[in-house]
């Protein structure tokens, strides 16, 4: 694919989730892997949805790490930016699931977190040309928690602004991933000076803000075109432009949420991309690009896994029309 619309930096892993529901990490019996990774399952999600995207980010010389490059290309993810570790392991990560599907990242097996390939994005490597052609830039905060991942995205960010690309920052709060929690809430908080659009879980938006109001959090920062709010089963709220607003959530049958906030997220730029910013002052515009990411994200959760179970725009389409909220 050439001329990625969207670039998304960060990790690309295998979720290894429990297949036994509702127990601890060590009474698990057996796992099934997953491809996943927040900026990765946006890729992807933006591709079947239609908006050419890149993955940027760094996998091992090794059979996991070989397996995940070729399923972007299969997906049709320019994979420019992908980069070899040679010796550090590809990522996975283990995750339980409570009886309701709901996730929690309980570790990394033998490894320690800093051994990862994605730790080690070089900055020095990241692609100019990507950059000169795209919109958007959309990033995580989990590689702010190792050095050389963590120059990558100022790297990133510094180009994104030569470039003149729409900033977009999914929190995306992993603790498992820190080695001191305590550091990450002043580096995201740094980072939130640079972004044009925040997507935030409501306990994110908590920890960092004290508050789960977008209009709030869109005051506070005084810097953004839009913030995005979401609650799981409770829905969403937004504040884009001038016009704040809640959504409940579409009632489905849910199998695993796994990946359900990177297609929200991947069904919003989707939109964006095509009505274009300048839209957002329009009310009914605004509402219904949340619509449609909600849409996304819920159709996300009715199949295991996260790329799996991405739908594609006519899968949305018709979904909406049988669907109200």
């Amino acid at each position: 694919m050439s001329n990625p619309r969207v670039l998304c930096l960060g990790e690309i892993l295998f979720d290894c989730l429990a297949d036994q529901l509702g127990l601890d990490l060590e009474d698990v019996k057996t796992w099934t892997p997953y491809p996943g990774g927040a900026p990765a399952n946006v890729a992807c999600a933006l591709v079947k949805l239609g908006t050419p995207a890149g993955f940027i980010g760094s996998v091992g010389e090794d059979e996991p790490g070989n397996t995940l490059v070729k399923l972007l290309e299969e997906v049709g993810v320019d994979t420019t930016g992908v980069q070899r570790h040679a010796t550090a392991p590809t990522r996975q990560v283990y995750v339980v699931r409570d009886l309701d599907g709901d996730r929690t990242f309980a570790g990394f097996g033998k490894y320690d977190t800093t051994e990862f390939a994605d730790t080690h994005l070089q900055a020095k490597q990241l692609p100019p040309s990507l950059f000169e052609e795209a919109d958007f830039l959309i990033l995580g905060t989990l590689e702010l928690a190792y050095p050389e991942s963590e120059q990558a995205i100022h790297r990133a960010l510094d180009l994104a602004e030569q470039y003149d690309l729409k900033i977009v920052l999914d929190v995306n709060w992993r603790p498992v991933f820190w080695q001191d929690a305590d550091i990450a809430r002043p580096k995201i908080q740094e980072l939130l000076k640079r972004v044009d659009f925040l997507k935030l879980t409501k306990e994110e938006a908590q920890w960092l803000f004290d508050t789960a109001d977008a209009g709030a959090i869109t005051y506070r920062l005084n810097s953004v075109d839009g913030v995005l709010v979401t609650d799981g089963e409770h829905g969403c709220s937004y504040c884009l432009g001038e016009n704040e607003g809640k959504l409940s959530a579409f009632s489905i049958s849910v199998v695993d949420t796994t990946g359900a906030g990177d297609s929200f997220l991947a069904g919003f730029i989707h939109q964006l991309s095509q009505q274009g910013i300048h839209q957002l002052s329009d009310p009914e515009t605004a509402k219904s690009l949340v619509t449609y990411a909600s849409a996304v994200g819920a159709l996300t959760t009715i199949k295991p896994g996260a790329i799996a179970s991405q739908p594609t725009a006519a899968e949305v389409e018709a979904f909406l029309a049988s669907h109200q909220l």
